[in-house]
């Protein structure tokens, strides 16, 4: 398969996600929607990476998910810790930042 595939695939997931924190309300989907996109990004960095010949881009791709993984972590704590404090994860109730 050619770059072409790798690439528009990339953007169908990225679209995904993107439509994904858009349209929904939840913060957990819409957590793991900006993940998606994350990810897709990550697709066309190793796709990109694998046509040119140059590891420079799988490099790129590891710090990236280095990264996600901490946003992971501190994400879904802010998600737990909110939870607790409203009971909901809806994103149209929770308005502010006072506990």
């Amino acid at each position: 398969m050619g770059l072409e595939w790798y690439l528009g695939l990339s953007a169908l997931l990225f679209t995904v996600g993107v439509v994904g924190v858009l349209i929904r309300r939840n913060a957990i989907i819409i957590f793991m929607c900006i993940e998606l996109m994350l990810n897709a990004a990550n697709l066309a960095f190793v796709a990109i990476s694998r046509e040119l010949g140059d590891p420079s881009g799988q490099v790129f791709v590891f710090f990236v998910m280095t990264v996600a993984a901490a946003e992971v972590a501190i994400g879904l704590a802010i998600i737990v810790s909110v939870f607790k404090h409203r009971e909901t994860v809806n994103v149209d109730e929770v308005d502010s930042l006072k506990g």
